[in-house]
């Protein structure tokens, strides 16, 4: 798979998020869980422009339309950011910073404090035949901080709520809208909330897929 071999024309990471995914035009896989520091790597094929996509993700306001439990997202200058999660009666807040970005291509990011000390990139890679786009998406996070924070109130693994965060993407991408059951077109469940509680025991709502 080209995504997985070709470099995206895209620069290295700074150094500074910890969480590059290049070298020497190659993919790395997602480093071994260690060092207090747990990684995830994930990709999915979006039938959407590679440009569409960038727009869309860069639209952080936008996030908590598809990122489980993230209820605001407030712009606090060009590249700042604060975010507020809901987790039961348990607020999380931290501000981030973006590293890196280059419209169409990718976008690198970090926390800088609060609840949640993470760094990530995502990049956006044309898939061969005009059939999409491989959207890569990578993220550490500091075991201390996050492993109390989402497995003590949630019971879900940040890896977990990573690949599920993608999917959420792609079907808002794709088709405007995650799914959800005929019977309860706006509940908090859904068709894929429904897998995931049946998958994991989990009670996690899925995003609701438009604007709050």
């Amino acid at each position: 798979m080209s995504a997985l071999t070709e470099k995206p024309n895209a620069e290295p990471l700074p150094a500074s998020s910890g969480a590059a995914i290049l070298q020497n035009s190659h993919y790395l896989p997602a480093p071994s869980d260690k060092d207090g520091k747990i990684w995830v790597r994930t990709t999915a094929l979006v039938q959407r422009g590679a440009h569409e996509l960038y727009a869309m993700w860069r639209d952080l306001s936008r996030a908590p339309e598809w990122q489980e439990q993230l209820t605001d997202v407030v712009i606090t200058g060009e590249r700042t950011s604060h975010w507020t999660m809901q987790i039961d009666d348990k607020t999380l807040n931290w501000n981030s910073e973006i590293l890196a970005d280059e419209p169409g291509k990718r976008i690198a990011w970090r926390s800088v404090d609060g609840d949640i000390h993470e760094a990530g990139e995502v990049v956006f890679e044309p898939a061969p035949g005009g059939r999409g786009t491989f959207v890569v998406v990578l993220m550490a996070f500091e075991m201390s901080k996050v492993a109390s924070a989402w497995q003590t109130f949630t019971d879900r693994n940040p890896k977990q709520r990573v690949i599920e965060n993608v999917r959420h993407f792609k079907a808002l991408a794709e088709a405007g809208e995650i799914p959800r059951s005929q019977s309860s077109p706006h509940g908090e469940r859904g068709v894929v909330g429904g897998l995931k509680r049946g998958m994991y025991g989990e009670k996690i709502p899925t995003p609701l897929g438009e604007a709050n």
